[in-house]
């Protein structure tokens, strides 16, 4: 099928099967293009728990589709490509997670909301780019062990530090492979714009940056702020959003190596086949579902 035929299937199949498309800005233009809802990991995490309908089509990757089914458990989720995980989530497992607790009983865990349902049932809360230092700030404890992200959370450090954060030693490939030399290139190349950088960058990375913050923060600032030219620090799916809200604004990607492999697996073809064939469902224990929905409630209230 064209594309314009498979954008009308899928919106047949949402109303048969009483759907919503739910999108992370890291996802292709085509799938930015028919998403019910567009946004970062915490934008999606409030929608996911709030939404009515019964079927939740997550274009994302597997952790996402997870924390959806956790704050859902009564609804069906659908991920269209199983395999489409997150390098940094693998990084941490629940019985690692559960050795270096015993390392540091009295520290408070705080998983960054990309890691596995059974991580998170591990964690006393949880968090994403967007809220991370809100979260942190909101713990009474001093100590606190936050996984996997070490660039996150380092950034968390150097923005809260009254608190004695233990990092975890995992990052995100996309991000983490960034070098200082390939940032001053680009700044060279374009003095006159803002250079915008995802915290989970290497510090030395954000350092540079003139505003830090999530997908969704990068995007309001660049809409709102009003500079004409901008350096974006992140996967560059963002760019969709950016140049849609912003046509008269000019954004250059920090790096060609911006791309996350995961992020792009997923297609027109693949959500039509995931709604047709209710392809491929998320399921997991009950007891992780209870468990870990504690960290993502917590997460919420704040």
């Amino acid at each position: 099928m064209d594309k314009k035929t498979l954008v009308e299937e899928i919106k047949k199949l949402k109303i048969e099967k009483d759907a919503v498309i739910v999108a992370h800005n890291y996802q292709i233009d085509d799938i930015q293009e028919i998403a019910d809802m567009l946004g970062d990991s915490l934008a999606l995490a409030r929608y996911c728990a709030s939404t009515t309908n019964k079927v939740i089509l997550f274009c994302g990757v597997h952790f996402m589709a997870e924390s959806a089914k956790i704050l859902s458990p009564e609804k069906t989720v659908l991920l269209p490509e199983i395999d489409a995980g997150c390098p940094m989530a693998d990084m941490v497992t629940a019985e690692a997670l559960r050795k270096k607790k015993q390392q540091h009983p009295e520290a408070i865990v705080v998983c960054y909301i990309n890691s596995s349902a059974e991580v998170k049932a591990e964690s006393d809360i949880c968090c994403t780019s967007s809220n991370a230092i809100d979260v942190i700030k909101s713990i009474k404890e001093k100590d606190i062990l936050f996984v996997p992200d070490q660039n996150l959370g380092s950034y968390v450090a150097k923005m809260v530090p009254e608190k004695n954060i233990i990092l975890w030693e995992g990052y995100c490939i996309t991000h983490h492979r960034i070098n200082p030399t390939e940032v001053d290139k680009i700044k060279e190349l374009h003095p006159d714009a803002l250079l915008l950088i995802h915290p989970e960058c290497k510090p030395e990375i954000v350092e540079k940056a003139d505003f830090v913050g999530s997908t969704k923060q990068i995007i309001d600032f660049a809409t709102e702020n009003s500079c004409q030219k901008y350096i974006i620090g992140t996967e560059m799916g963002v760019l969709y959003k950016l140049k849609k809200n912003n046509p008269q604004k000019q954004f250059y990607l920090m790096s060609p190596g911006l791309v996350c492999a995961n992020m792009k697996k997923n297609t027109l073809q693949s959500i039509y086949e995931s709604l047709r064939d209710n392809k491929y469902e998320i399921t997991m224990d009950d007891n992780i579902i209870r468990q870990a929905r504690k960290s993502l409630d917590r997460m919420l209230k704040i």
